[in-house]
């Protein structure tokens, strides 16, 4: 739904329609949204958030698309990108900063190259920095708001400003972004000096673990699928999904063009033209074997955004 109001009000923004959301999704998946627009400028997104939503237009803010899984109905609102890519690097005073848009990857790559320390784990994660922090990303024990220092956020009301890490009630794989209370700008770590060469060793350490277990560069998938669970005690990790669903016995699963990746029961990819109804199923037959298995319910880590398919009884029970 894209009102004449809303072109009316910003002549200025090239909103498009029809765009397949399916070129910004890892997935790869998707139909098209009412209306698309990038954005770069942070006035103007200050401005069109707002006023898209005193006029009544559902609004979607997607960054690298590496957590989403869209229907192929597509969105009927309007779809902002966020391609605020500005990072800057101070090995002095221990501090870097990124635009929202940043893809994770490249920043840390150049964090590392500066010779700064603390984010040498999240080498190669995939997505922007504005979704990994809303989403609280992490792997190796850490996650990118360990070494958060501030954020800037955009509120619905079109007012930025920054804000603490205790601001986003961090926990497993969420934080208040997630419930819309705002929308990542910007954010500044806090790191150490560190030493470029080992820096980088420690980096492709980690890539060359994520390499074996993860689909390769360019494949279309949206990563691990589920969450893990809570620990089964104090002080225990977190029960691994990836290890119930691989007991359960759900390799070879496969809906349409969606499978389970042979290397990671966690990993649904798509091997072509796979449907978001497609990962729907085979997410259901997934969760439905470890629930007969293990007595126990998946929630999923990826978002769907849209409305899921009438035929399709979402078995998942994310409590």
């Amino acid at each position: 739904m894209i009102t004449p109001e809303l072109k009316a009000r910003f002549p200025e923004v090239p909103i498009r329609e029809g765009v397949l959301l399916s070129d910004y999704a890892s997935f790869g998946i998707g139909g098209p949204a009412a209306g698309f627009v990038s954005v770069s400028d942070i006035s103007l997104f200050a401005r069109l958030l707002p006023g898209a939503n005193a006029l009544g237009v559902p609004t979607l803010i997607i960054g690298g698309g590496t957590n989403l899984l869209v229907s192929d109905a597509g969105y009927d609102g309007l779809v902002i990108h966020i391609d605020i890519n500005d990072f800057q690097v101070d090995r002095e005073l221990g501090i870097a900063k990124a635009g929202a848009g940043v893809p994770t990857a490249l920043f840390v790559d150049r964090v590392i190259e500066a010779g700064m320390a603390g984010l040498e784990f999240a080498a190669g994660l995939p997505g922007t920095i504005g979704g990994a922090i809303a989403g609280n990303a992490g792997c190796f024990g850490h996650t990118l708001s360990d070494f958060l220092e501030r954020v800037a956020i955009l509120e619905p009301d079109g007012t930025v400003r920054e804000v603490d890490v205790d601001w986003f009630d961090f926990d497993y794989r969420r934080s208040r972004v997630l419930d819309g209370e705002a929308v990542i700008v910007s954010a500044t770590f806090n790191l150490q000096q560190g030493d470029r060469i080992a820096l980088r060793a420690i980096a492709q350490q980690h890539l060359a673990i994520r390499s074996a277990k993860h689909p390769p560069k360019g494949a279309k998938t949206a990563g691990s699928y589920f969450k893990n669970l809570p620990p089964q005690a104090p002080g225990e990790p977190r029960r691994a999904a990836g290890a119930l669903l691989d007991q359960a016995g759900v390799h070879g699963l496969r809906v349409g063009d969606a499978a389970v990746f042979e290397r990671h029961a966690n990993i649904i990819v798509n091997r072509g033209r796979a449907t978001a109804r497609d990962v729907l199923s085979l997410a259901a037959q997934m969760a439905n074997q470890v629930r007969e298995r293990f007595g126990v319910a998946l929630e999923p880590e990826v978002r769907f955004i849209g409305e899921h398919p009438a035929d399709i009884r979402y078995l998942i029970d994310t409590g």
